[in-house]
């Protein structure tokens, strides 16, 4: 496994304050399958957070393939996210799409947030 493809502690949101300061001022991505929210950091890396709650998948088993459907697609993009914190928020009807959709769907997420928060 390359360096640039692993998903290390430091690139994960951790504490209740490095969430707040991304749902203080976001920029927002949303679709049919996820809200996504973001916020430059000045770590230099992206960092990812998920909230994926009881109300979108009842069933844990459910909750964890969606979060880790996002752990996965952020571990490819994060390359090129740059300094980005940002918290993938999972919508109700979320559960009936496949692997493939919720990817593509992640995948425009990033690209369009890497684009918004890019700094000018």
């Amino acid at each position: 496994m390359t360096d640039g493809a692993r998903f290390p502690r430091r690139a994960r949101l951790t504490g209740r304050n490095a969430f707040a300061h991304v749902f203080a001022q976001p920029v927002k991505s949303s679709d049919r399958h996820f809200t996504v929210l973001a916020r430059p950091n000045a770590l230099g890396y992206p960092r990812l957070g998920l909230a994926i709650s009881r109300k979108v998948a009842k069933s844990a088993v459910v909750r964890n393939r969606l979060k880790r459907v996002a752990r996965e697609s952020f571990r490819h993009q994060q390359a090129w996210l740059g300094g980005l914190d940002c918290v993938v928020m999972g919508r109700t009807g979320l559960t009936a799409a496949d692997n493939a959709v919720l990817f593509a769907a992640l995948e425009r997420h990033w690209r369009r947030l890497a684009q918004s928060c890019a700094p000018s």
